[in-house]
């Protein structure tokens, strides 16, 4: 995969993660392949962002959790004191975030509302 940021002046690189591959957060067990393949996304953010602060010192590369949103697939994890979103609110959240975002934030994992998620 080839992905362009600017050369100069701020770019951002943000994925989709899920708090599940946390594993410093992991207080549940189970999903193990979900998990897996979230914690490797994790490692590849982390070691872009070292990578990246030496020839883009503007630009980050960071992981985000967009909290539950409601679809098919969380519908059933849904449960009383949980916010479950709805896809548009959750996509409004991550733009404004992204906008947010500076250089400081690179190699990090953060929720919807720019806190910081264990690894």
């Amino acid at each position: 995969m080839d992905v362009a940021l600017l050369r100069r002046g701020k770019s951002v690189f943000a994925t989709l993660s899920a708090r599940v591959g946390s594993i410093g957060d992991n207080r549940l067990g189970g999903w193990y392949s979900y998990r897996a393949s979230k914690a490797a996304l994790h490692q590849i953010v982390r070691t872009a962002a070292i990578e990246l602060r030496r020839i883009r010192p503007e630009a980050a590369c960071v992981a985000l959790h967009p909290g539950t949103v409601d679809t098919a697939l969380s519908a059933r994890f849904a449960k009383p004191g949980l916010e479950v979103q709805t896809p548009d609110t959750a996509a409004e959240r991550i733009i404004t975030l992204i906008g947010t975002l500076t250089p400081a934030a690179s190699g990090e994992f953060l929720d919807q509302r720019g806190r910081g998620i264990a690894w």
